[in-house]
């Protein structure tokens, strides 16, 4: 997206939050918005029913202090949601019994998230990502193979079918263990799984989101199954195995944490390769700067930095006050929900210079685009390892990309991403 200058400070900023999260202007372009936020308050309390918290100091507060949990409290925006669906009590119910009974790392609390995220770190240490970089550059090399025929038929390729799903689904895949024939149909359970995670999601998706946990639990359940009799080098059958003392992961805890790496493999990388190529051809300036230094390895790191802070994966994320905290002179109370505006946390001049300017040499530090303290992102050296191998060797493969449509987002904030992006190429 481009540079918006923050409005005059007659601005409301939750009248601002209110459009960003509910209008579908908002949530495709979200940047104006958080530029209005971010100018008047660095946290307020908003008729959503939820604080917000826009600027990067703050959001670092919230999701590094323990006196904010991941746990399910008092969700102002939950209970929203339920009053305007007019949802019975006893199917709320229902679905709060259900979603319990399936939590993973990512919404547990310590010890609970200590023990499994320690038990499964292991695979996801730089060193061992780092190993997995020749290998990725094979299989994005082999999906340029198809991208580099179809350009030498002067081809419009839509990146998001050819490139950005299909390569990092392919690493994953790879390293946990999920058949080739079986990554497919991911795509659009993930979608359907994650559409709770949206502020203005509907019960139709709760509704969709329990249906698609429920086939992607029976799939993980037979694959362990079948790896419990005849393991393989994989990361499923270490999940299996693994142990620290007397402590394993319980069969529950290997489908959720199955689930979660599958899922979080591929979504955020996906939209990493997306959103940064967009923003890459709508800068010809930055995407030939990049050109020219791609070679030089810090270039790209330091580039793929600035991708994820200037059109982060993840936009929003969420806490709950688990006693009464003070958060830039005003008192959270316990049960209370935050908002922290990850991508509005990104664009925060008191914490980047210039940020309404996309600098692929930028080294201002690393954005929150992964997040912060206890759930900063497992797959976060990943992610970006893959970023930097889809970037580098698509750059050295084609000599000219032109942008042939605007790209077409999802009607999502939490997860921003692409459904379509047209690319002509031409073979270097």
């Amino acid at each position: 997206m481009g540079s918006h200058p923050p409005a005059g400070t007659g601005a409301d900023p939750d009248a601002e939050f209110v459009a960003l999260l509910t209008t579908p202007a908002g949530r495709r372009d979200p940047y104006p918005h958080y530029a209005r936020i971010r100018a008047q308050l660095p946290v307020f309390r908003s008729s959503l029913g939820t604080w917000v918290v826009p600027r990067y100091a703050e959001c670092q507060q919230v999701l590094r202090v323990p006196h904010f949990a991941k746990g399910s409290g008092d969700d102002g925006l939950a209970r929203t949601r339920m009053a305007r669906w007019g949802i019975p009590a006893e199917e709320a119910a229902e679905f709060a019994a259900f979603f319990a009974r399936r939590q993973s790392m990512l919404t547990l609390d310590p010890p609970d998230h200590t023990r499994l995220r320690g038990l499964v770190a292991r695979a996801f240490t730089p060193h061992t990502v780092e190993a997995l970089r020749p290998a990725a550059t094979a299989l994005c090399d082999e999906l340029l193979d198809d991208l580099a025929e179809a350009a030498g038929g002067g081809e419009t390729v839509d990146v998001m079918h050819e490139l950005a799903f299909p390569f990092p689904v392919t690493v994953i895949g790879e390293l946990l263990g999920v058949p080739v024939a079986d990554r497919s149909q991911f795509q659009s359970l993930v979608r359907s799984a994650t559409s709770i995670l949206e502020p203005t999601s509907s019960l139709d998706d709760l509704r969709s989101a329990r249906i698609a946990r429920v086939a992607m639990e029976g799939y993980f359940e037979a694959l362990i199954a079948e790896r419990r009799r005849a393991p393989r080098p994989d990361l499923l059958s270490e999940l299996i195995a693994v142990s620290d003392g007397t402590d394993r992961l319980s069969q529950d805890e290997v489908v959720a944490t199955a689930i979660l790496l599958f899922a979080a493999g591929f979504e955020t990388t996906t939209n990493l390769i997306g959103n940064g190529l967009l923003a890459l051809l709508r800068h010809p300036d930055q995407l030939g700067r990049l050109r020219s230094s791609a070679a030089e390895r810090g270039a790209m790191q330091r580039a793929v930095e600035e991708l994820l802070r200037w059109d982060s994966p993840v936009q929003l994320d969420s806490r709950v006050a688990s006693g009464d905290v003070v958060v830039a002179g005003q008192t959270i109370s316990a049960g209370e929900s935050v908002m922290t505006l990850i991508g509005s946390a990104n664009r925060d001049p008191r914490r980047f210079h210039a940020p309404e300017v996309l600098d692929i040499g930028r080294d201002d530090g690393p954005p929150m685009s992964f997040g912060s303290g206890i759930h900063h992102c497992l797959g976060a050296a990943l992610a970006r390892m893959e970023g930097q191998v889809c970037f580098g060797r698509l750059l050295a493969r084609f000599g000219q990309l032109e942008l042939r449509d605007n790209g077409v987002f999802r009607d999502a904030i939490t997860l921003r991403g692409l459904v379509h992006l047209r690319v002509g190429l031409q073979a270097a």
